[in-house]
């Protein structure tokens, strides 16, 4: 499927991924083409994510007549399955890179032959003019065409972008090199050097800026790829694996120990406890037993299960919550960059200013009796090259490679330019809690008598849950010795029970022991942690202890909250665990807003209503259950151990669950900013003083090629000059 539709009673909804946008002039004549399509009443575009959200009357257009228009200006339609796109990508970016290396060996033959006129060598002559146009007719109809196609189709609608410009530009010079082979001592020659020369540097610009966007989704790919697509389903007896697509409702799902639902049911058979934390943000299993609905991408711990699903693949939690995300990535509006409001009246400026000189200067001649066509061809040509907008395209990209790259020293995978220009602009974080700022798993809080832990760790040995093996790991980390166990009994996302020389003792949570005749006095929870999980611990009917159990913060958690913090940058804690523990962690770190108990949606919520009080904010999490506020932040960051709907959703991924990075990505888009600034800068100078002066018919179209090639080499060097980080795009 390379577009998904969703109809209501009155309009549909059709979601689509577009290959082979380079940059905001793309995206805004993507979107004055898709309004102009009859039935349309709404289209955005996403450049970052190459996706376009439409609302549209069904009776007058079609999603095949949207991406027949798509395919006409001459951009493709991907597969929406995420990684089937990814290899796409990667195939259009081969493709630019061949037809780069081509045109770039082309032109070079040119620059020679254009060489040995300027030098007067015996070779030049008539072949020289004959080859140049040779060469140019390859680079500009060849391997330009399909740029020529979309010029010529943005025209039809009324569309002056970057392509027309080219089009203008290059089949203007060929035409005057066409003109010159007929007219004694005309530079034709030179005239077809700057045609192939000119499509050369736009075929660059598109390459540079399909490498960024595939370079990043080529490291989220290879996240993606870690996550199953299918399930163990029991029919006819025996249990088969199964695509989730294929799986029906009513059908049996067998779930193991360490495998996670695959898809929403009920348990039918089995106790097990279920970590879902990744969906409700609640770090501790909750015990599920038969009758208990499940939630697919949440993980069975110690048990095996059957459930019953309820819910296709489509309808399932995590495909709700996925369709929520995807909407919102098509809906999410572009960053408005430093050019953008330029480029609106860029291209009919500069054709304003051609036009005018060519008209001028042959008026100016008639009126004088002058002859004034040669200068006024020159002035218009020169004008069409020195503004064609190879060094403004290219001046974000070139800093986002420039700003990925140290990004990418710092395990910081960064997947739009919008990003970096947002980041600057950052004055809160916010944190989920469960995973990102705390460890992810439970371990044993406090000073425990060894006695006690001794005794809890030699029954919890043989069990998989997860607080017995926080229990098990404190003991062996405080060098304990562990006795050995007889007539071990295991009740599931309860506790345990066994015999310890040759008495019964048992292990587990209060409703446990309580099942057991074991009485909890109020007094025995006196002076443990607030919200802290009660593993209790008895030996022949009596309680011995208890041993709290909770989530405790990452290492690096406090000094990351104070590093923003003496930055100006507030931290802010929105999860969905329970308020208790959510304010102790709060207090412990330093963070004075926390919003709890909070579902996927309430996230989003939060974070909508924050930007509508003009805070501009970054999200970090790592769950289902954040993936829309991830892409409702202005700046979604996340971790590489995050599930795939979080990695997808966010516009940065963090590797090796590396929080202190956080702070680092804020200053590197603060400086990729700056050298954003500075190469627009310079393209911008280049500009605005050489289309005047091509203006006046004295600037030689050759020597406007030149000083169009020398802006796009000064943005070069702006951005990979001093301090060159090593290490390419993100």
């Amino acid at each position: 499927m390379s577009a998904a539709v969703e109809t209501t009673k009155t309009t549909s909804r059709l979601q689509i991924a577009i290959g082979g946008m380079q940059c905001s002039f793309c995206r805004q004549s993507v979107e004055h083409a898709l309004r102009q399509v009859p039935g349309v009443s709404f289209a955005s575009v996403n450049l970052a994510h190459e996706e376009a959200l439409l609302e549209y009357d069904g009776a007058a257009a079609t999603p095949e007549r949207v991406t027949e228009t798509l395919r006409s200006l001459g951009y493709t339609i991907r597969d929406r399955e995420r990684l089937r796109a990814f290899v796409q990508a990667e195939e259009e970016l081969d493709q630019e890179r061949r037809r780069l290396l081509t045109a770039a060996l082309l032109s070079g033959v040119g620059l020679v032959m254009m060489a040995t006129g300027w030098l007067d060598l015996p070779i030049a002559g008539p072949w020289q003019a004959i080859t140049m146009a040779l060469v140019a007719a390859l680079v500009v109809f060849l391997l330009g065409g399909r740029f020529l196609a979309m010029a010529l189709a943005a025209l039809r609608r009324g569309i002056l972008n970057q392509h027309v410009l080219l089009t203008f530009s290059a089949l203007g010079a060929f035409t005057a090199g066409l003109v010159g082979l007929r007219v004694p001592s005309f530079p034709a020659a030179d005239f077809f050097g700057a045609a192939s020369w000119l499509m050369t540097y736009h075929i660059l610009s598109s390459y540079v800026a399909g490498l960024v966007r595939t370079r990043a989704s080529q490291a989220v790919r290879k996240l993606l790829e870690l996550q199953p697509a299918t399930a163990w389903v029991v029919r006819g007896g025996e249990t088969v694996e199964v695509p989730l697509a294929e799986i029906e409702v009513g059908e049996t799902v067998r779930v193991r120990p360490g495998e996670r639902i695959p898809l929403d049911g009920e348990v039918t058979e089995g106790v097990a406890g279920v970590d879902e934390s990744m969906v409700t943000g609640e770090p501790l299993p909750v015990t599920k037993a038969p009758g208990a609905a499940v939630i697919a991408g949440s993980l069975d711990t110690d048990g095996m299960l059957l459930t019953r699903v309820t819910k296709p693949a489509g309808e399932s939690f995590v495909a709700r919550v996925a369709r929520e995300v995807e909407a919102a990535k098509a809906l999410k509006p572009a960053i408005l960059i430093l050019v953008e409001r330029i480029l609106l009246v860029y291209v009919p400026t500069v054709l304003g200013i051609a036009a005018a000189a060519l008209i001028g200067w042959i008026v100016a001649g008639a009126v004088s009796g002058a002859s004034y066509e040669l200068r006024a061809l020159y002035a218009a040509l020169s004008v069409l090259v020195m503004g064609y907008p190879c060094a403004l395209g290219m001046a974000t990209p070139l800093a986002l490679i420039r700003g990925g790259g140290e990004a990418a020293q710092r395990g910081i995978l960064v997947r739009s330019a919008e990003a970096f220009q947002m980041l600057k602009g950052v004055r809160a974080v916010v944190f989920d809690k469960t995973g990102t700022l705390t460890q992810g798993k439970p371990r044993v809080l406090g000073e425990i008598p060894a006695a006690l832990l001794a005794t809890a760790a030699a029954l919890e040995q043989f069990s998989r849950h997860p607080l017995a093996v926080a229990i098990v790991n404190e003991a062996q980390a405080r060098g304990l010795a562990l006795a050995d166990i007889d007539d071990f009994r295991e009740a599931p996302g309860r506790g345990v029970s066994g015999l310890l020389h040759g008495e019964r003792v048992l292990a587990g949570s209060p409703q446990f022991l309580a099942e057991n005749a074991i009485a909890l006095p109020q007094q025995a929870r006196a002076g443990l942690p607030q919200g802290a999980t009660l593993v209790g611990v008895a030996r022949d009917g009596a309680l011995l202890g208890l041993i709290p159990l909770g989530d405790e913060a990452r290492p690096e958690a406090e000094a990351v909250i104070r590093t923003l913090a003496r930055r100006g940058i507030e931290s802010i804690m929105v999860t969905g665990d329970n308020r208790g523990a959510a304010e102790a962690l709060a207090a412990r770190l330093g963070i004075r807003r926390v919003r709890a108990e909070a579902l996927p949606a309430d996230k989003a919520d939060y974070i909508r209503a924050r930007q509508k009080e003009g805070l501009q904010l970054a999200m970090v999490g790592d769950g289902i259950n954040d993936a829309p506020a991830l892409m409702q932040a202005d700046v979604g960051i996340a971790f590489d151990a995050g599930t795939d709907i979080a990695v997808e959703s966010a516009d940065a991924v963090v590797m090796n669950h590396a929080l202190g990075a956080i702070p680092d990505l804020i200053a590197i888009g603060g400086r990729s900013y700056a050298k954003t600034a500075q190469n627009l800068a310079i393209a911008f100078a280049f500009n605005g003083i050489g289309i005047p002066l091509a203006a006046t018919g004295l600037l030689h179209p050759v020597w406007a090629m030149l000083a169009m090639a020398m802006s796009v080499s000064a943005v070069l060097a702006n951005s990979f000059g001093a301090g060159l980080v090593k290490g390419g795009s993100s």
